[in-house]
């Protein structure tokens, strides 16, 4: 279903940054963390270029803590990589601007790190192969702005105008429902409530794994396009009873409390103007056609 946009007004500009290497806290810091039940662990955690996890895989399961598909990005400046962590949106197109990988073509599927620190691009696995720590990626970055005159109070969130065009959609009155995987109840949702929604994710809280199989979130894939029941993003994450937010599964679950697989935010309304329908199998790597 077609909805009007101001696609035509969206200014597209260059971000970039370069292919991240996953990092520990300095010394005399421990590498370990605590799993839920106080048990430490030592897993691969986000960042680098990441081999055998791709979007469209299981978000569960893997031997790791919060995952990024594929290859995350950061700028050295703080500064401009709070610029490349605003601007990216998913759906953005990427190319590899230095190293073997030169050329090649890659698509942003998500944001996250600890505080809004890093960019996903997806890269099939033959470029992934040949890339990298440290090559640099160019983003061209166009979403932020995006909005819907028919539908005021809803905002986007790191969303392009192509992958907005491409999810399933249908009004019913003043009413955009978006067509999603499941529905995350607001008790279910944990680290990232309270921070920005400009950049970073939000985490679905996996240790009950009971409610969490109960409710279907078990299934879920990297790539799943969500909806996150009374969650108000329009600046910063937290509750509102009547709000949605759409999001979209960017990274792997975790052993941590308070964290599961993360979500990167793309659209939210505060008072019932955005709604949800069941539409099994709705994930960004078939809309998008993203390529192993």
């Amino acid at each position: 279903m077609s909805i009007r946009t101001n696609a035509a007004d969206i200014v597209a500009v260059s971000v970039s940054g370069h292919v991240a290497n996953p990092s520990f806290s300095g010394l005399p810091a421990e590498p370990y963390r605590l799993a839920a039940d106080g048990t430490p662990f030592l897993w691969p955690t986000f960042g680098g270029i990441v081999y055998n996890v791709t979007v469209g895989d299981s978000a569960y399961g893997w031997a790791g803590d919060c995952i990024h598909p594929s290859v995350s990005i950061a700028h050295a400046n703080e500064n401009k990589n709070r610029g490349l962590n605003i601007f990216a949106c998913v759906g953005n197109q990427a190319m590899v601007m230095s190293g073997a990988a030169k050329g090649a073509r890659g698509v942003v599927t998500g944001k996250s790190g600890r505080f809004s620190d890093q960019v996903i691009i997806h890269f099939d696995l033959e470029t992934r192969r040949k890339m990298a720590v440290g090559d640099h990626i160019l983003v061209r970055s166009e979403g932020v702005g995006l909005a819907l005159p028919d539908f005021p109070t809803i905002h986007s969130k790191s969303i392009s105008p192509a992958l907005f065009d491409l999810l399933p959609k249908k009004a019913e009155g003043s009413v955009l429902k978006i067509g999603v995987v499941a529905t995350v109840p607001p008790h279910f949702v944990g680290a990232g409530a309270g921070l920005t929604s400009e950049g970073g994710s939000l985490h679905i809280q996996s240790t009950d794994r009971a409610e969490l199989a109960e409710l279907g979130l078990d299934k879920l894939r990297l790539g799943d396009v969500v909806a996150v029941q009374d969650t108000d993003s329009r600046y910063n994450h937290g509750y509102l009873r009547g709000a949605m937010s759409i999001g979209i599964v960017g990274q792997t679950d975790g052993p941590r409390a308070g964290y599961g697989p993360g979500m990167t935010i793309v659209l939210t309304a505060p008072f019932g103007q955005l709604g949800c329908y069941s539409a099994p199998g709705t994930n960004i790597a078939t809309l998008l056609g993203l390529v192993k």
